[in-house]
C-alpha cells in the first residue's frame, strides 16, 4: 500500500468546533509537542469508543505519552452535541472535534473505508516541528491506532536522545589540560 500523500509534508492547519462548540485551531508545529490526530467514523459506536478509550487510557497510564506531552486529538463528522455526550460519557481527556462540514477530513485526505460503507479510520503522527511523519489507515482495526502512536512516541524519544548526544560538547578540560593550556598561552605571550 502506498504511503499517505501527506507523509513527509507540513501538516495542514484547520479550525473546527470542539465538543463544547468552541473553535479549536490546530496549527501543527507551534507548541513544540507531537500530535496524534485520529479521524474516526462515529462517536459512540463500538469500535470508535474502544479506540478513543485506548487513547484516553494511554494518556493516563503510558509514561511515553506523558513524557512526550503528545497532543491527542480526535475528529469525526458527528455534530457538537454528540461529541459533547461522547466526551462526557467516556471521560475523555483530550479534545474531540466536530467536522460536520468535513473541512479537516478534506485537508487530511480522509476518504471512505470498508468499500465505501463508512468513513475511514486514520491516525496521523505529527512531529514537534509540524511534519506528518506517518499515517495509519485501518478502518476495521481500531485497536492498532494507540499502539501505532506509542511506537512513534518511542521513536521520537530515541531521536531526541540521539540529537542531544550529538549536540553535547566534548568532555570539559581536566585540571592537567587546563594547566597545559595555561602554560602554552603563557609561552606564546612571552
Amino acid at each position: 500500500m502506498a504511503p499517505h500523500p501527506l507523509v513527509g509534508t507540513p501538516a495542514p492547519s484547520f479550525s473546527i468546533p470542539d465538543s463544547n462548540g468552541e473553535t479549536f485551531n490546530l496549527t501543527p508545529g507551534t507548541t513544540g509537542a507531537p500530535i496524534a490526530l485520529f479521524f474516526y467514523p462515529e462517536s459512540g459506536s463500538y469500535g470508535c469508543t474502544r479506540e478513543a478509550c485506548q487513547f484516553r487510557d494511554a494518556l493516563a497510564e503510558k509514561e511515553v505519552f506523558k513524557r512526550s506531552h503528545v497532543e491527542v486529538i480526535g475528529v469525526s463528522p458527528d455534530p457538537v452535541s454528540k461529541q459533547k455526550e461522547f466526551v462526557e460519557r467516556q471521560k475523555l481527556n483530550f479534545p474531540v472535534l466536530s467536522d460536520e462540514k468535513r473541512e479537516a477530513h478534506k485537508a487530511y485526505h480522509i476518504g471512505r473505508g470498508m468499500l465505501g460503507l463508512t468513513d475511514a479510520r486514520t491516525t496521523f503522527v505529527i512531529d514537534k516541528n509540524g511534519v506528518v511523519r506517518d499515517a495509519l489507515d485501518a478502518t476495521m482495526n481500531y485497536s492498532a491506532h494507540a499502539k501505532f502512536v506509542l511506537k512513534w512516541l518511542d521513536k521520537f524519544t530515541e531521536e531526541d536522545q540521539k540529537s542531544k548526544a550529538a549536540n553535547q560538547p566534548d568532555d570539559p578540560p581536566t585540571s592537567d589540560s587546563r594547566e597545559h593550556l595555561g602554560a602554552v598561552a603563557e609561552a606564546m605571550s612571552a
